[in-house]
């Protein structure tokens, strides 16, 4: 039996090869995967045209998955240096990798990324058509908007951000109450200073169906993204955010009426103690579609270490809903990262998504953590690092400050309780003070 898109095989009851892969990663039951995919609880992100994919499922059922935004920009061109950090990446268990690439030649990085990575690839089309078509935003027309769609569909691209949500009504409510921090999203304020300067509706909401023809044609999973999101702690939870979040959940079911798999896009900056009801407003009203969050970042004061205050954010997010988790680096709000800001912010986000599973009760997510336990009680070292997130950066401390004896560290000494405990346990003498 044919079929269009992983949805589409999935109400047709029909097991993909890319469902039999993540059900296997997954540890879940094919069926109960084939179903909560009919049902558009799980996406599984992955264009026809991408050969060399490796799979992965992207629900809050599912292992919370993290995405790491690269890409050139005017003042950082060099192809060669993003693919390092494509690959690091990849090393380092990224699930996805976005290409946000805002100058230069574009479609050769995408199409080296489709072509040799293995992650799941997205997209924001928008930034694509300004460096495409160089000329001026005004100029750009509605097919041409249309168009970069098609061409990054028929590059291999698995999912992509597309702001359809900021239209006419939309943007009428955000003029009229403007904001501390206005739009921050990138591709959500191209799309309103070209519906300023022309008059014109968003063209992917007046031309919504022929989008989602695209995107069922090459199976491309549509990220509504978030225009409106919030920039600021002070905006978080307000009347734009909220009025763009009921236009998505709309375009949801528009979209799984095409048998196109969605994900929903989510804050931005957010306080703490309005993160769960965030999760919980977005379920509802887009009918459980996996909600994908930068960040959220819980305050605004920590340039540097944003890699930090995403991860706090990140890690309630999918606790309490959220599935996808896009990194934030220590360079947010202040540069292009470097390799190194790449790797930090991949393992912030990595522990936040981690940390979730455990709190939600993730069939055998904590087996890891138990297993670091066991580790440490026997002090063994050296399965210590091979079970740390980050092994060469545990192994660097600890040959960076070798302790007298091998059974403890430069902590403790022979005060280690651990070590104490263990000889005590033994009927050994415990020699805290001798020589």
């Amino acid at each position: 039996m044919e079929y269009t898109t992983q949805m589409d095989a999935a109400r047709k009851g029909i097991i993909t090869p890319e469902m039999e892969t993540v059900s296997a990663y997954e540890n879940m039951e094919t069926e109960k995967l084939r179903r909560l995919v009919a049902e558009g609880q799980v996406v599984i992100p992955a264009n026809k045209n991408h050969k060399c994919l490796k799979p992965f499922g992207i629900g809050r059922e599912l292992r919370t998955k993290i995405n790491v935004n690269l890409g050139t920009s005017r003042d950082c061109l060099d192809l060669d240096v993003e693919m390092k950090k494509v690959q690091a990446a990849v090393d380092m268990g990224a699930e996805a990798i976005m290409d946000l690439s805002s100058y230069g030649d574009t479609r050769r990085f995408r199409c080296r990324l489709t072509e040799e990575c293995p992650a799941v690839i997205g997209t924001v089309p928008i930034y694509d058509a300004v460096v495409y078509y160089n000329k001026a935003l005004k100029d750009i027309t509605s097919d041409e908007w249309m168009e970069i769609v098609k061409m990054h569909a028929e590059d291999g691209v698995d999912f992509m951000t597309i702001h359809c949500g900021i239209n006419r009504e939309t943007a009428e409510r955000f003029k009229q109450n403007l904001r501390h921090t206005n739009i921050v999203s990138r591709g959500g304020s191209i799309i309103f200073a070209w519906m300023e300067l022309t008059g014109n509706e968003n063209p992917f909401y007046e031309r919504y169906d022929e989008l989602l023809d695209i995107c069922e044609k090459y199976d491309v999973t549509i990220s509504l993204g978030d225009a409106c999101r919030p920039g600021s702690i002070a905006d978080a939870g307000d009347i734009s955010q909220i009025s763009e979040l009921v236009a998505l959940g709309e375009l949801t079911q528009r979209a799984w009426r095409h048998n196109v798999q969605v994900m929903i896009e989510g804050p931005g900056h957010m306080p703490l103690n309005q993160i769960r009801a965030n999760m919980e407003i977005e379920q509802t009203v887009c009918k459980g579609a996996p909600f994908y969050v930068l960040g959220p970042l819980v305050t605004d004061v920590a340039p540097g270490y944003d890699h930090i205050t995403s991860a706090i954010g990140g890690a309630i997010a999918a606790t309490y809903g959220a599935s996808f988790l896009c990194y934030v680096t220590p360079a947010e709000h202040l540069r292009l990262p470097t390799l190194e800001d790449v790797k930090e912010g991949i393992i912030a986000s990595k522990i936040a998504a981690h940390a979730a599973d455990v709190a939600k009760g993730l069939p055998g997510a904590s087996d890891w953590d138990f297993a670091m336990s066991e580790a440490r009680r026997n002090l063994d070292w050296e399965k210590q690092f091979e079970l740390a997130m980050d092994p060469e950066k545990a192994h660097r401390y600890r040959a960076e400050s070798t302790p007298e004896r091998e059974d403890t560290c430069t902590m403790c000494g022979k005060m280690c309780a651990v070590r104490n405990i263990n000889k005590i346990l033994r009927g050994e003498n415990v020699d805290i003070m001798e020589d």
